[in-house]
């Protein structure tokens, strides 16, 4: 498939074989850059976390992995207190943008995602 207006980076498969691109004698270096202008723009219209939970964020997945190798069973139990605070959230926040009218094609802009993705993210969330 052809998307009018893309960058086009032919292989010869000849050349590449069974080997992985990262292995063959290929320049990624054009599709590598295109991608990661495509992640960033993604990123740029996507609903910012605020800063103080970012911060947080990093904070837990810092101790978390600083804990991993002496209390491996600890981290798997903080893992299961997080997924369940995630679940019970995750049902509150899925029916606010249903509930406020806002599009499926402004929440999957919002979560950096396809429509589909979003709409299974929220079914998902709703079910927790």
């Amino acid at each position: 498939m052809r998307v009018e207006g893309c960058a086009e980076y032919p292989l010869d498969w000849a050349t590449v074989g069974d080997r992985p691109l990262c292995e063959a004698d290929v320049d990624l270096t054009g599709p590598l850059a295109d991608w990661n202008a495509h992640l960033s723009l993604v990123r740029d219209k996507a609903a910012p976390l605020p800063e103080s939970l970012a911060a947080l964020l990093v904070e837990i997945t810092e101790r978390l992995t600083a804990t991993t190798a002496d209390a491996p069973l600890a981290v798997l139990r903080a893992i299961g207190v997080l997924e369940r605070i995630a679940t019970r959230v995750g049902r509150e926040a899925a029916y606010e943008p249903a509930d406020g009218g806002v599009s499926a094609e402004a929440v999957a802009t919002g979560l950096g995602t396809t429509r589909s993705k979003a709409l299974m993210l929220l079914l998902t969330a709703r079910d927790g």
